[in-house]
């Protein structure tokens, strides 16, 4: 089921799992920012065994926003800030990547220690303060990045110290938008002071506007995407909602992490940031079916939070999501979990009689409400 190259480029199934399990096992001997360069480092060298290409059938082919995928599960933005592992991760079985988040001017992000593992909770703490090289380097990256049927795009940011946040983004899409098959607006992230109050009705609309102004000066057309936080109130929710129609946004990500700890028993939970993982998967997951009803069909929604298995990429698909994105939970399960929540999503949209996933998209988003 997967696209691969020739045999002798890929490695066997049995030896994925091995291979990666040592791997995983000595990353984990590292804290946990030193880990995540390693295993990019990993990647970028040929290390990390991969399955050669994107997992895909009829079932699991997906469109978003007019982008073909070669199935619904990408990657979520944070693993690759600055576009450095496109061509490995594009055989890592993905649908599509997200890479980022990048501001204009590179900046150092907060001081460390500012990734946290939480084991026992299957979660991960991080405020790293969009940590990044810069636009100029990423754009540079960017334009010599090899095509295929992977869609890769670009989560924007806006420097820490910016006097015109908006204008950030713009200098962003400016730069880097004609390297990408789509951009992701981020106005969510907890670890940049102030950022969240750009999800607001007035300074959204006026933030999207100027975006989307922008994007159609390019040459071609490019999907925007929103990405928005967990923590909204039901009538902020309903706000973006309109917002986002209005304004055009071609999909929206919901969720970002989340500031609340509900639940959370690890050692390390009381440090601040955004938390991630399997803790953050209810709750992002109601915030994705009541965005569904808000939006009824209008837009398409990327389901992100809390996805670990099949079983919660379903549900996340179930509830609205047209397409999903994971990151934390390969922390814990590595890069082998991707083809193996692909297989498994195949198998329950053929028990519950699904030809395809757009025809499971808000089956049983009414559970959720």
């Amino acid at each position: 089921m997967a696209a691969i190259g020739p045999e002798r480029e890929r490695a066997r199934p049995d030896d994925i799992g091995g291979i990666e399990r040592a791997g995983m096992a000595l990353l984990r001997c590292f804290e946990p920012e030193r880990a995540h360069r390693l295993s990019l480092l990993a990647l970028k060298v040929g290390l990390a065994p991969l399955p050669g290409g994107p997992v895909t059938s009829p079932a699991l082919a997906t469109r978003l926003a007019g982008l073909a995928l070669p199935n619904p599960l990408g990657l979520a933005a944070g693993y690759d800030k600055n576009a450095e592992a496109i061509a490995p991760l594009s055989r890592a079985g993905f649908g599509f990547i997200e890479v980022g988040a990048v501001t204009p001017r590179p900046q150092p992000g907060n001081p460390r220690p500012r990734l946290f593992r939480l084991t026992e909770d299957a979660a991960v703490i991080n405020r790293m303060g969009f940590n990044n090289a810069g636009q100029d380097v990423v754009a540079a990256r960017l334009a010599t990045r090899p095509r295929g049927p992977v869609p890769v795009g670009l989560n924007l940011g806006a420097n820490k110290d910016s006097d015109d946040r908006p204008g950030d983004y713009v200098k962003l899409l400016e730069s880097c938008g004609a390297h990408v098959d789509f951009v992701t607006v981020n106005v969510s992230s907890p670890n940049t002071e102030r950022l969240r109050d750009l999800q607001g009705a007035k300074a959204l609309t006026a933030l999207l506007t100027r975006v989307l102004g922008a994007r159609d000066a390019l040459p071609a057309r490019l999907p925007v995407f929103l990405k928005i936080a967990p923590d909204l109130s039901g009538d902020a929710l309903a706000e973006i909602a309109g917002v986002a129609v209005e304004t055009g946004v071609d999909a929206i990500i919901a969720t970002n992490t989340t500031i609340a700890r509900d639940g959370v028993k690890s050692q390390f939970s009381s440090e601040a940031g955004g938390l991630s993982g399997a803790p953050l998967f209810e709750k992002s997951t109601r915030v994705l079916a009541r965005l569904s009803a808000l939006t009824d069909g209008a837009l398409p929604l990327v389901g992100v939070g809390g996805i670990d298995s099949a079983a919660t990429a379903y549900a996340k698909i179930c509830a609205g999501a047209s397409a999903l994105q994971l990151y934390s939970a390969l922390v814990y399960g590595g890069l082998g979990l991707v083809p193996k929540i692909l297989h498994g999503l195949e198998a329950h949209l053929k028990r519950d009689g699904f030809a395809n996933v757009a025809e499971a998209v808000g089956s049983k988003r009414g559970d959720w409400l």
